[in-house]
């Protein structure tokens, strides 16, 4: 093979293979070691280029250590050194590594050349191959930081969500609506860079830490509703990728987004179901409206143990980290620790301690229901906030007595017995409630199997217009509509 060959070669190996594959050439065509090794002094140990990096998989022998580090004390560009029936060879690629040959003597006569000839194309594809390595671990921690924008957003934290998100950009939009898509992963970041380029790049897109097929969009409340001729945005993205389903929220403030990315799963429910795949919040109040003149005080007091708590060690949660978790655990159940980064044992013991300061038993729905409507009901509030609750707050039954909750929950439950609803829809409910909304108990309860009761409660969330089954789900609402039903009969 002449040398015009080799170099050929060289360069279409480092086009098409990188550079394992030229240095694995190498090595066959000249019958040793071939590698790469670091100069004294680069020790920089997340130098992918050194002993052992990913480029050769494993340690370099110590003959080419020693003829790297001779040839960075003399300063020279390129050396031989021979040892008892071996020689080593090392051409510099950089400051900070070298092409390094260990061949049995006697060696090829063209050993010097092609090793020569491969300092460039090897040292063109290293620094490819970095940037590509240096490319990935930017967009690595681009998603972290906006899934961690997006955890300061459903924790209250406004001004640090602020803070990252002008680093990142966009801005977040304030006021706005949630979108939630849904397709297969691989969709993702067709529908992430479509809605950047009907909104001018005004949204806030991040993947969900949760549902790996969801993403979630916040976009601008002012966005001109005749996107890409489709009427709306959330039109346009199904109709490019037509197995997506899209629920949008309502209008919010940005300090409600914990409120409007429940009411585009809420919608996201819906859509499912429809031909279009996509579906904005039905109307309705939300419970803590109705309830915030009549139940602030009360929620003041239930979660004034929480907002007080002062952990005993520096590494335990504190109050705000426990109020997270039990915001993150009634949304999402055991899929919290996918939010939280936390082990399932430790969102466990979480748990438990929280039952252990408000006195609740978090296996009941109607106290998680409790708890859900208290936590919105005291949006942001952090640690020490509450404390101060006025004696003789009233209790939840008090709360649900409330003429305006009365109201709530009679427009909340109206759609069970109206002309659209399947028979037996009122029971259905009652009974899942009734049940702690457990599937099995519930069904036999009913007389039905499992897969009815499921098919019974997914008509059900159509009518509703609210997700049921999945977290978040609109189980804490029905209980606490119903509860208040009773209280006014």
């Amino acid at each position: 093979m002449s040398r015009s060959d080799d170099v050929l070669k060289l360069h279409r190996l480092a086009h098409g293979g990188g550079s394992a594959a030229l240095l694995g050439w190498l090595a066959t065509r000249l019958g040793g070691w071939t590698g790469l090794v670091r100069h004294a002094g680069a020790g920089d140990p997340a130098d992918p280029g050194g002993p052992g990096g990913p480029e050769q998989g494993e340690r370099p022998p110590g003959a080419a250590v020693r003829g790297a580090a001779e040839m960075s004390a003399r300063g020279v560009r390129s050396a031989v050194l021979h040892d008892a029936g071996s020689a080593t060879l090392l051409f510099a690629l950089d400051d900070r590594r070298a092409l390094a040959a260990v061949l049995p003597l006697p060696h090829p006569a063209e050993a010097p050349a092609l090793l020569a000839d491969a300092v460039v194309p090897l040292a063109l594809v290293l620094r490819a191959e970095e940037a590509e390595r240096r490319e990935a671990r930017a967009a690595v921690a681009e998603a972290r930081s906006r899934e961690a924008v997006l955890r300061l957003l459903m924790g209250g934290q406004l001004p640090i969500a602020h803070q990252i998100a002008e680093a990142l950009r966009p801005s977040l939009p304030d006021p706005m609506r949630i979108h939630v898509a849904e397709c297969r992963s691989g969709r993702l970041a067709e529908v992430a860079r479509l809605c950047q380029e009907l909104t001018g790049g005004r949204a806030w897109v991040v993947r969900c830490p949760v549902y790996v097929r969801h993403l979630i969009m916040l976009v601008p409340a002012d966005e001109p509703a005749a996107s890409a001729g489709h009427g709306t945005l959330a039109g346009a993205l199904t109709a490019v990728a037509p197995d997506c389903a899209v629920g949008v929220s309502g209008e919010l403030p940005l300090s409600q987004a914990p409120t409007a990315y429940t009411q585009a799963f809420h919608a996201l429910a819906v859509a499912r179901g429809r031909g279009e795949r996509h579906a904005r919040f039905g109307p309705g109040p939300e419970p803590e409206l109705a309830a915030r003149e009549a139940g602030a005080d009360w929620a003041g007091t239930l979660l004034a143990p929480l907002h007080a708590y002062e952990p005993r060690r520096p590494q335990d949660p504190d109050g705000q980290e426990l109020r997270a978790t039990a915001n993150a655990w009634l949304n999402f159940g055991s899929h919290a620790t996918r939010l939280l980064k936390v082990h399932r044992n430790t969102l466990a013991a979480r748990l438990r301690l929280i039952e252990t300061l408000l006195g609740l038993d978090l296996t009941r729905l109607g106290d998680q229901a409790a708890l859900s409507l208290a936590l919105r009901l005291t949006p942001g509030a952090g640690r020490g906030s509450g404390v101060a609750a006025p004696a003789g707050a009233p209790g939840l039954d008090a709360v649900l007595r409330d003429p305006q909750v009365t109201d709530w929950a009679r427009a909340h439950l109206s759609r069970l017995t109206g002309p659209d609803a399947p028979a037996g829809a009122r029971d259905t409910v009652r009974t899942w409630l009734a049940h702690d909304a457990r599937l099995v108990p519930a069904a036999a309860a009913l007389g039905v199997s499992v897969p009815g009761a499921r098919k019974r409660l997914a008509r059900i969330e159509a009518l509703l217009e609210r997700s049921l089954l999945q977290s978040p789900s609109g189980r804490y609402d029905l209980w606490l509509a119903h509860r208040a039903e009773e209280l006014a009969e």
